[in-house]
């Protein structure tokens, strides 16, 4: 029974908590939305009315800064703000993210490899970009260099090692398959296989 209640848990939890994300995000939206409507006296027209608003907001936007003086006085207000370190730094970190979850970067140089360790044991990382700065092109040795993430476990920051590519062994799968097995420890993977498994021999039986 307990063993039963545990698997009820841990497959109705995430779908629950990623409803309520997603709705906490649709209110909060919303009430943005309806505050906008009302600087220009407008009563909310039905539930949802706000969040449409913004969706329509956000759509104008990205038209808007596909023209270059749009864009070009956009970043100019941009270096002007980065001249405060405090807002440099939120900027910065909050704009990073958004470049890594953005699809329009999403490149095939994101490629899952395996790193050789001195002991006979391999780590998972990523390379996730080809090219290398500069700065540190010129302090390494010769040879080709590329940047290789490695996760850590349940969180979000990581490791950035430079391996020479001759040392890397490429593998055939998913950056988001490998990205979750990383972060996760195997864990996810594992407990899928397992319970697959178990759905076969209860077939069998």
């Amino acid at each position: 029974m307990k063993k039963t209640l545990l698997r009820g848990l841990f497959n109705v939890l995430p779908l629950v908590l990623s409803i309520w994300l997603f709705w906490s995000l649709f209110e909060s939206l919303d009430e943005v939305g309806s505050f906008l409507f009302g600087l220009v006296h407008i009563t909310e027209l039905f539930k949802g009315a706000g969040f449409l608003l913004i969706l329509i907001l956000l759509f104008v936007a990205g038209l808007l800064f596909s023209v270059s003086p749009i864009a070009w006085l956009y970043d100019f207000v941009i270096r002007q703000l980065m001249r405060f370190p405090f807002f440099k730094t939120v900027y910065s970190s909050i704009n990073d993210i958004a470049s890594l979850m953005s699809s329009d970067n999403k490149n095939k140089s994101q490629q899952t490899v395996l790193v050789h360790q001195a002991n006979n044991t391999y780590v998972v990382g990523f390379i996730m970009s080809n090219d290398t700065p500069e700065p540190l092109t010129n302090a390494l040795p010769s040879g080709d260099w590329v940047p290789v993430l490695f996760p850590l476990s349940y969180q979000i920051a990581g490791i950035t090692t430079l391996v020479k590519r001759e040392d890397l062994t490429v593998v055939d799968w998913s950056f988001e398959d490998a990205m979750r097995y990383n972060l996760t420890a195997g864990i996810s993977i594992s407990a899928k296989d397992k319970e697959e498994k178990e759905k076969e021999k209860e077939k069998e039986k």
